[in-house]
């Protein structure tokens, strides 16, 4: 299990990279193929939610199963603001 301040140290290791590329090649390396296609569509998904799109609209556009807009949707609406302040910027 991770502890605290590996948590930690992973997102001072995000916010040090410079620009889009380092960050490409930074989670490229870090994740599976698999893992940032699921990030990526996570992120997709939450910007069509804002938009109010209907969860049809999302699964045509994105292949996301309805359990994967759910979780989006709750995190939008109980969450802590995570993907909007990704999303606004």
């Amino acid at each position: 299990m991770a502890k605290s301040s590996d948590f930690k140290n992973f997102y001072k290791a995000v916010l040090s990279l410079g620009n889009e590329k380092e960050c490409e090649i930074f989670f490229k390396d870090i994740c599976t193929m698999k893992e940032l296609e699921t990030m990526s569509q996570r992120l997709e998904v939450a910007k069509m939610l804002l938009e109010g799109k209907t969860f049809n609209e999302i699964v045509s556009a994105t292949g996301a199963s309805t359990t994967t807009i759910s979780r989006v949707n709750r995190c939008l609406n109980y969450g802590d603001g995570g993907y909007k302040a990704v999303i606004e910027k």
